[in-house]
């Protein structure tokens, strides 16, 4: 069964572009004078570099030492600078109430049972200032795989979230959001904007009440 440094281990860097709405998200961020971002689950670096050449003060964190490495030799390799650590989601994060201006995690908070990702979300809550902005894209319960798909074999564990027995990701837990739990779950927030980007996942532009 992989982990997830197996996979950047295999796979290196995976994205080098930045989320293909992120022009819309950089757009709330100067209108709400954003200048200190939390990249959720950075992975290899792909946000942390485009932000940091923009500018911002950045900082991320990644449950994989291997991702972190990797994105660590491409801040040197651009010789930019972000303050990144190995740290679970699901543990309370290492950062002062109110710290950051704007949260973003992109295609992460939903690998995780739904009670793990909603002490993830309230965290963001905590550490995002008053009417700071989050960015968070996960995907949707709508367009879960197939049981006949032959690439996925899943294993539903509670009621939307699977694991997936084969495949790059197989052993590591997919949450599929409906749209009431995205009420819910982001209930401390209102939503800018609700979207699907090409990938099928749901994103969510908002700003914390």
């Amino acid at each position: 069964m992989p982990d997830w440094d197996d996979i950047f281990a295999e796979q290196g860097r995976v994205f080098t572009e930045p989320h293909s709405y992120f022009d819309r998200v950089l757009g709330v961020f100067r209108d709400r004078h954003v200048k200190r971002v939390l990249d959720l689950g950075c992975g290899t670096g792909r946000h942390l570099i485009h932000l940091s050449k923009l500018g911002f003060e950045v900082y991320g964190f990644d449950v994989s030492p291997m991702a972190l490495s990797l994105a660590r030799e491409w801040l040197t390799e651009e010789g930019l600078a972000a303050e990144i650590r190995e740290h679970r989601m699901e543990d309370p994060f290492p950062y002062a109430d109110d710290f950051f201006d704007a949260v973003i995690s992109t295609q992460v908070i939903h690998h995780n049972l739904i009670a793990d990702i909603m002490i993830t979300v309230n965290e963001i809550e905590r550490v995002l200032r008053s009417m700071g902005v989050i960015f968070v894209t996960f995907p949707i319960y709508s367009y879960v795989p197939s049981e006949g798909d032959r690439d996925w074999r899943l294993e539903q564990i509670e009621p939307g979230t699977y694991i997936p027995r084969n495949g790059p990701e197989a052993g590591i837990p997919h949450h599929y959001f409906t749209l009431e739990e995205v009420d819910s779950v982001f209930s401390g927030f209102e939503i800018l904007d609700i979207f699907t980007d090409e990938t099928k996942h749901r994103c969510v532009l908002g700003i914390k009440k």
